[in-house]
């Protein structure tokens, strides 16, 4: 029976395990060509190497963020693991930097993945007084020689804004390559490739599916090698998405820029709400003038925001009575603000920040929280009932 084509607009769910090669000299080739690890292929051979919903959905995020290649993965966590792993070479492995101020599950795998199993030589760079020391990077840099940096735009929990062009450019005057994780920032804010960034990661999870029902991550380049080497490790790792989510997330960053736009726009008043409260002791969000790294923010974003992640810390005499004020105002918004142990959902979420981080961010008065898109003066109204009656 002839093959109808259908008149549809997008691209349909290939739920292909394997493709038709249809004989056994095109078999031939393109097992061939696949050793090549185009970024699309000619012929698809079998979904964990690529599908073409999937690179179809690679497509859009190539076009938000202004990049020649775009590989999707099942998690953040894994494309992590891709970005950093094609540059483990064996006993020519060099030390790899990172900055300290990252995702703690990012932290978890460089300790009980890359160091404890692999043993690969890894270093932190530590921030001092809520910034990064250039000059001290770039000491450490010359000393280290790494084979690259690993960095986030802005830092997972305490809202950190690295100068991430000075930091390529430092980076590059040694010969050393740039990752980063932009999650936070998103391209709306930042494309980093434009400032010499080697790779950029997302964890698609978050704010580009930003509705809490996918978990994916996507690595961004311009590096053909790079791209290669991250097809192919990710081909045998098994590091694909579903072609269903990558068909859910299609549609899904169409409306990407309504809902981050929203989302920071939220951020942005309610943290100066936060900041003029007499019942939180500090709030770290970029856009405040007075925090460590607004001017690096300004920079760096333009006049386009400044995320939509707030930290903040309730007011107390000791860590006692903190404790029971967090307690008592995760109780207080819970029917409306939930505690969710993720970020970029449609709906305002928090997170203990204590809870999850323990003795590295001890303060048991300090909350996380995801701002959503809702109507804003929804999340001020429970965050303020909630505030009056600690």
């Amino acid at each position: 029976m002839k093959k109808k084509v259908i008149n549809s607009s997008r691209i349909p769910v290939y739920r292909d395990s394997g493709f038709e090669l249809y004989n056994a000299d095109l078999t031939a080739e393109t097992f061939r060509k696949e050793t090549e690890h185009e970024r699309e292929p000619e012929n698809y051979i079998y979904s964990r190497y690529r599908n073409p919903t999937v690179v179809s959905a690679e497509e859009e995020i190539m076009k938000l963020e202004g990049c020649r290649w775009a590989l999707l993965t099942q998690s953040g966590m894994s494309a992590i693991d891709t970005a950093v792993s094609v540059f483990q070479l064996g006993k020519k492995t060099k030390p790899w930097l990172f900055f300290s101020e990252i995702y703690g599950g990012s932290i978890s795998f460089i300790e009980s993945v890359l160091k404890k199993r692999r043993g690969i030589e890894i270093q932190y760079f530590t921030p001092s007084g809520g910034t990064y020391d250039l000059t001290e990077l770039e000491r450490v840099l010359a000393s280290l020689k790494p084979e690259f940096v690993y960095i986030e735009s802005i830092s997972n929990p305490m809202l950190i804004v690295a100068d991430v062009p000075a930091i390529a450019a430092i980076a590059g005057k040694h010969g050393c390559r740039v990752i980063i994780d932009n999650t936070f920032a998103t391209p709306l804010l930042y494309k980093p490739l434009e400032d010499g960034i080697d790779m950029v990661i997302h964890s698609v999870t978050k704010y580009l599916s930003g509705h809490g029902n996918i978990t994916a991550g996507v690595i961004c380049g311009n590096d053909d090698l790079l791209m290669r080497s991250a097809i192919e490790y990710r081909k045998f790792t098994g590091h694909m998405i579903s072609p269903d989510d990558a068909y859910r997330l299609q549609t899904q960053i169409q409306t990407f820029n309504l809902r981050f736009s929203r989302q920071c726009e939220n951020a942005a008043i309610l943290a100066k709400f936060l900041n003029d409260s007499a019942a939180i002791e500090n709030v770290w969000f970029p856009g405040l003038s007075g925090h460590a790294t607004h001017s690096v923010a300004k920079k760096i974003f333009g006049n386009r925001g400044f995320g939509a992640m707030i930290t903040f810390d309730l007011k107390g005499s000791d860590n006692a009575e903190k404790r029971e004020k967090r307690d008592k105002f995760i109780a207080n918004v819970s029917e409306i603000i939930r505690l969710i142990p993720t970020l970029g959902d449609p709906h305002t979420i928090l997170m203990p920040v204590e809870a999850v981080w323990g003795a590295k961010y001890p303060e048991p008065g300090m909350i996380r929280l995801s701002v959503g898109f809702e109507d804003y003066t929804a999340i001020e109204k429970t965050i303020s009932e909630a505030l009056e009656q600690l």
